[in-house]
């Protein structure tokens, strides 16, 4: 989690309880439960990229979609290191 004062700074008053309560049920998962919940924030993460080039790109076909995403992954991946 994100001890930085200033973090939390950025965020509207209105919704710091709002992540106050989010942590708290984050922090009471079990392994298991947050490596499921990993496991579904990356796959909703591949849809909706997969959902942007769709929309970008309307005349591709499902394998070409797929293979611009794969394209996109490869540049991405490890881009931070």
């Amino acid at each position: 989690m994100n001890d930085n004062p200033l973090f939390y700074e950025s965020i509207p008053k209105e919704s710091k309880e709002e992540r106050k309560i989010y942590l708290e049920t984050l922090r009471m998962m079990t392994p298991s439960e947050k490596f499921n919940k990993v496991m579904e924030l990356n796959e909703m993460s591949k849809s909706l990229c997969k959902q942007g080039f769709r929309k970008r790109f309307p005349d591709k076909n499902e394998e070409e979609i797929h293979k611009l995403f794969l394209d996109w992954l490869e540049k991405c991946h490890n881009s931070n290191y």
